[in-house]
Formats: structure tokens, C-alpha cells, sequence
């Protein structure tokens, strides 16, 4: 069953433009990435790499899903799908 979103529309999340797989995605000591995923930004944290496109590496392009959804790091696991923050993403 789908939900209307806030706005009264009905999400759509079915045809996901995968935003949130575009942002910069600071790993934390908690997560569990393969160092092959990662990288370290000028400042010293260490993020989910990224591709020459921008995408994160960890995102399946061929199935527009996350490769290692499973063991996704926390901060992909706090972002909803069509939670306010996607949807602020997404505008």
C-alpha cells in the first residue's frame, strides 16, 4: 500500500531518480564499507566514493540499486524514501 506524501500526491518513488545516491556520504567508525568503496575528502573524513559521474560506487547502474544495501552505511539508513529530506533533494 502506498501512502500519500504530505503534499497529498502520491510518491514517486517507483521511477526514483536515486538522489540521495548522489550526495556526499560521510562514513562513520560504525560502518562496515569495504576500503575499495571509500575515500578520504581533503579534510580527512572518510566517504563513500564516488564515480567520474558523481554516483556513489556502491550504486548498481545496470538495476539503479544499491549494491551493498545490506550493510548500507547508517546515514543511507536515515534517509526515507520520500521522507522530507528526499523530497527536498529531489526539488
Amino acid at each position: 500500500m502506498t501512502l500519500p506524501a504530505p503534499t497529498g500526491k502520491v510518491p514517486l518513488c517507483a521511477r526514483c531518480d536515486a538522489v540521495c545516491c548522489r550526495l556526499i556520504v560521510v562514513l562513520q567508525p560504525e560502518d562496515q564499507i569495504p576500503n575499495h568503496l571509500t575515500a578520504r575528502t581533503e579534510a580527512g573524513l572518510t566517504v563513500m566514493d564516488r564515480d567520474a559521474e558523481g554516483w556513489c560506487v556502491a550504486v548498481d547502474a545496470a538495476h539503479m540499486h544499491c549494491s551493498i544495501y545490506e550493510t548500507r552505511p547508517q546515514v543511507c539508513r536515515r534517509f526515507v524514501m520520500d521522507g522530507s529530506y528526499c523530497r527536498q533533494t529531489r526539488a
